[in-house]
């Protein structure tokens, strides 16, 4: 069975939402390029220095991202073994592929998807 293990949270004003979250929520925010862009990480939970898994069963961190026309709407996004494989069930069981598997050095790869509803998630590979 495959985990929801992170979430995203597209912002129009991406200093505005992480004011926002930390003055409510006391979330730890950290900003670094990626890309052509910024992605700000998102700490809700105590993790593990080496694995930077949450320590808390059940509990999950996440990231803030500039809103896009793709990417409008809160993001979960499920761990599997092989993006390129549950992008082609994806496809073949009448979803789509929005971003491929693009990868972050040292950490695993990335992917996000529509699902047979529209709906936009993402898909995540841990390096092994």
């Amino acid at each position: 069975m495959s985990k929801v293990v992170h979430f995203e949270i597209p912002a129009q004003d991406l200093n505005r939402a992480k004011k926002f979250y930390d003055s409510i929520f006391g979330w730890e925010l950290q900003t670094m390029p990626m890309g052509e862009g910024e992605y700000t990480t998102v700490k809700t939970t105590a993790v593990d220095e080496q694995t930077q898994m949450p320590t808390e069963p059940g509990a999950i961190n996440g990231g803030m991202f500039e809103r896009t026309e793709e990417l409008s709407s809160p993001v979960i996004t499920i761990d599997v073994d092989a993006i390129d494989d549950a992008l082609k069930q994806i496809e073949d069981s009448g979803g789509s592929t929005v971003t491929p598997r693009t990868p972050i050095p040292g950490m695993g790869a990335f992917a996000y998807f529509k699902d047979s509803e529209g709906n936009v998630l993402g898909l995540w590979e841990t390096t092994s």
